[in-house]
């Protein structure tokens, strides 16, 4: 069983977030705690600091104790209802996210779904400041979308993108017997997929239905299509750096592609 967080924000209550952790309960039954916090920027969370290192951000606006009472109540009777063993956590403190890092470390994973995450600043500096300090995986998905039935393992042969494609078969093999696709994205004229007979050995022994492709630069304009067309996907991807399927994914699944094609995402670090 695997302890999963999914976080709230005062007023807002992401239906999407927790219809996809029942998804997932409904796969292999989950623990799963609910965090609540006050009304905060999330996609400023993460970059304000205080002296003993602590993140925190100022209030947006006050979020009553009755709106949160009001939240955690959905919460637990959209548990009870879809059968889900929960928790309640309240971390009703004055803007700091000091327990939500906190929470990471003790938990296999973070769902975030709420829709500003995708409105107050462009993706790819969103999913940088997910990464920044969450101690575990975190799956940013919208309020709408279908539960993923394509997977696609971003692959830029670095050692960071191997490891969230590890660490996705780690905790979802439940997922790893549907469609799998295997992305090397390249801004060069060569297209040799970085230690390809390793990767291929690695990630058909989790993916039983692994498919292998190479995306020409040329690609770009038209990748949100072409993601859409694999059947409603989700994106594996490990930290951000500065290669050609970085540069890729940075541009492509900008605000866009993941807001307005719905499009989950699973992101992994060490």
């Amino acid at each position: 069983m695997k302890k999963v967080l999914i976080a709230f924000d005062g007023t807002n209550f992401s239906k999407g977030a927790l219809e996809f952790a029942g998804k997932l309960n409904e796969l292999a039954p989950i623990l799963l705690v609910g965090v609540f916090l006050p009304q905060t920027d999330f996609s400023m969370a993460w970059s304000y600091a205080v002296p003993d290192g602590a993140p925190f951000a100022p209030l947006v606006e006050a979020a009553t104790t009755k709106e949160i009472e009001e939240n955690i109540k959905q919460f637990e009777e959209t548990c009870i209802k879809k059968h889900i063993e929960y928790r309640v956590h309240k971390n009703l403190y004055d803007g700091t996210l000091w327990e939500l890092k906190k929470e990471t470390r003790f938990a296999d994973l973070l769902i975030l779904g709420s829709e500003k995450f995708y409105q107050q600043r462009g993706t790819e500096d969103y999913l940088e400041i997910a990464l920044h300090d969450t101690a575990c995986p975190v799956i940013i998905t919208p309020e709408s979308c279908v539960f993923p039935e394509t997977i696609l393992l971003a692959y830029d042969g670095s050692d960071d993108a191997t490891y969230a494609i590890k660490t996705f078969a780690a905790l979802f093999p439940e997922l790893c017997n549907r469609k799998a696709v295997l992305l090397y994205a390249t801004s060069k004229n060569h297209t040799e997929i970085p230690d390809q007979e390793y990767i291929k050995e690695l990630a058909a022994r989790h993916y039983s239905q692994l498919d292998i492709q190479v995306l020409p630069a040329t690609l770009k304009k038209y990748f949100d299509t072409w993601a859409e067309e694999q059947g409603h996907p989700l994106l594996v991807c490990g930290a951000f750096g500065r290669s050609g399927l970085s540069q890729l994914f940075r541009k492509s699944f900008s605000s866009e592609v993941i807001s307005e094609h719905h499009i989950p995402v699973f992101i992994a670090h060490r």
